[in-house]
């Protein structure tokens, strides 16, 4: 095993051990990205999934590691300009989204709501960013939480199922 693999196997590893009650740290990138590929083994009937968290919180690099456990190859970015981006050669498909620039809770239900439509058609899991734009009630939806550790390096991930 090459030094590279041997890194990411310690990371799975480290988060497999720390998995309590859904919460993870995650000290590094290549953590952040292996919690997200590895959400989707975990919870495959996850459709709808609403990350919190602020800026530089790792929200992008976090979907970054769904992509990658979807087996989508395109490069993930930040969809903040476009507001969303459709990957439909996902297995399932994968419907990303960012209400960053939707201030307005009634201009963000709007748009989630037309996305969820066409997520739900397509059978794509929703990741939505700046979820908490929303002023809506999602009742099928997943909240992960993204938040830093004070005085230390690294960020803390929660995940919130369904209630």
């Amino acid at each position: 095993m090459n030094k590279k693999s041997e890194e990411k196997s310690e990371v799975v590893k480290s988060i497999s051990q720390q998995n309590n009650n859904l919460c993870w740290t995650l000290d590094s990138p290549e953590s952040t990205i292996s919690i997200g590929s590895t959400l989707t083994k975990k919870f495959p009937n996850l459709s709808i999934l609403l990350l919190n968290g602020p800026l530089g919180a790792g929200k992008t690099t976090f979907v970054k590691g769904i992509a990658k456990s979807l087996g989508i190859e395109e490069p993930i970015t930040s969809p903040t300009f476009p507001l969303s981006k459709h990957y439909p050669f996902g297995s399932p498909p994968l419907v990303h989204i960012d209400l960053y620039r939707l201030e307005k809770p009634s201009l963000a239900n709007e748009f989630f709501l037309q996305e969820e439509e066409e997520s739900r058609s397509m059978g794509a899991l929703m990741v939505v960013e700046w979820s908490e734009r929303l002023s809506l009630s999602i009742e099928d939806a997943w909240i992960g939480r993204l938040e830093y550790i004070r005085n230390k390096k690294g960020r803390f991930f929660q995940l919130i199922p369904p209630s």
